[in-house]
């Protein structure tokens, strides 16, 4: 998929090239593009259950569906929607991953990530994977594909942990066990304010255009009532009127939310997505990542709502 978090995009449209890895983008409003890009050498189908920041909804039926079809698994980030909301392996996806710096952690104190298998593709006898159904000499001439459901993970775990070494701390480890125990009830809390937000923005005179897909006039709001029947999530994004100079004058004002690129915390996070985090894309693809310059991404805490709206009013009337 096109719509990624920039880091993600900059990581497979730049750096896995230099490493012989070559990666289509693809729109994914349309489950077929994906159809039309695999190729005979296409390893994995990846895409973002809330795309980071445009806020689109992934169609995971559809393209589970697709990936099954060719023989190819479908790889999910899962980071925005978190367990709680989303659950892909029971739309047919076979890898998720996660920013645990997100909403798992819930409060921004650490940095870490997470792959869960869901032990649901056929490794065996499938021609695209050779890795996983030859024997690894590294590792006394193991055959991953016959160790069956935990294939990959237990690859990724012996063989791939072990030869690049990223290993989480364990306190970090044990702040998100922490941050898992309330996941639920912040999660509840993130989104009803989301959908106040959301609608409140919709309103405002300061306010050209609101994405969110909780609101019926999102182009994924019937695929998030789907996917997401507890609400789709806590992330929102905005046009000020007044473009890019209103945009930075929004940010300067206010006073409850902090600016940061953070997303996922229980305090509530504003950001201007062209100068950051998607900064060192062209306009061409941040336009194709759902970035604008009048664009203000907002990740909506779990403070009192009519605290959020105050501080999101006044920094729109002085923008």
């Amino acid at each position: 998929a096109s719509t990624l978090y920039g880091g993600t995009y900059n990581q497979f449209a730049y750096t896995f090239p230099r490493l012989g890895i070559e990666v289509t983008f693809v729109d994914p409003s349309d489950p077929e593009n994906f159809r039309r890009a695999i190729r005979d050498n296409t390893k994995i189908l990846y895409g973002e259950t809330l795309g980071n920041p445009r806020i689109d909804v992934f169609p995971l039926e559809e393209v589970a569906a697709i990936g099954k079809e060719y023989g190819i698994p479908l790889m999910i980030d899962n980071t925005f929607a978190t367990p709680y909301l989303c659950r892909p392996f029971e739309w047919g996806a076979n890898i998720i991953v996660h920013s645990t710096t997100k909403f798992i952690g819930g409060h921004g104190t650490s940095i870490g990530g997470m792959i869960v298998d869901g032990g649901n593709f056929t490794w065996a006898n499938n021609p695209r994977f050779p890795n996983f159904n030859t024997p690894d000499e590294s590792y006394h001439g193991l055959v991953y594909a016959d160790l069956g459901a935990p294939a990959f993970i237990l690859k990724a775990r012996v063989q791939i942990l072990r030869d690049i070494g990223a290993c989480q701390s364990p306190f970090n480890s044990w702040l998100f066990i922490q941050g898992l125990e309330t996941l639920s009830l912040r999660m509840d809390r993130h989104v009803a304010n989301a959908q106040k937000v959301a609608e409140f923005l919709q309103t405002h005179p300061k306010v050209t255009w609101v994405s969110y897909p909780g609101l019926p006039s999102h182009p994924d709001h019937d695929r998030a009532k789907k996917y997401l029947p507890k609400g789709p999530g806590a992330i929102l994004g905005f046009g000020v009127r007044g473009g890019l100079e209103a945009g930075r004058k929004f940010i300067n004002n206010l006073k409850l939310f902090s600016h940061l690129a953070n997303v996922g915390d229980a305090k509530s996070l504003a950001i201007h997505p062209a100068s950051t985090t998607h900064s060192q894309l062209n306009e061409e693809e941040q336009r194709s990542a759902g970035v604008t310059p009048d664009f203000i991404r907002l990740s909506i805490g779990i403070e009192d709502i009519e605290d959020i709206l105050w501080d999101l009013d006044q920094a729109l009337k002085a923008a």
